[in-house]
């Protein structure tokens, strides 16, 4: 089993430098598999695809290719870090890699933590 395999729930969110609140409230969460990705929000399937994934330096990153919901057709590349059963994902939803775990007003980088739920 891959370490990123499992059901990761979405635990605090940040757009824009500020805290996206209204998402937590749909019970988002992540379910990972070796190369493919299903995001629910309410246990309700929203958006799918698949990834990819590398560890280089200065960080691990993810590349999702969106085939099913809002993304579908979109790259989105990402930076991680997994520690224990915490996963931090920023997401360039612009199509640029973040290069850092924070989000600032108007930048198109969405940055989330999930504790595994299974």
């Amino acid at each position: 089993m891959h370490s990123l395999d499992g059901i990761w729930e979405m635990i605090r969110a940040e757009s824009e430098g500020e805290p996206s609140s209204d998402l937590l409230a749909l019970r988002v969460e992540l379910h990972l598999t070796a190369d493919t990705y299903h995001v629910h929000f309410a246990g309700e399937l929203a958006d799918q695809g698949t990834y990819t994934r590398t560890s280089s330096a200065p960080h691990a990153t993810l590349i999702l290719l969106g085939a099913k919901g809002p993304n579908a057709g979109r790259t989105i590349p990402c930076i991680y870090q997994l520690v224990g059963d915490r996963l931090r994902v920023c997401y360039g939803l612009d199509g640029t890699t973040p290069t850092t775990f924070a989000t600032t007003a108007g930048s198109a980088h969405y940055l989330a933590a999930y504790r595994r739920k299974g």
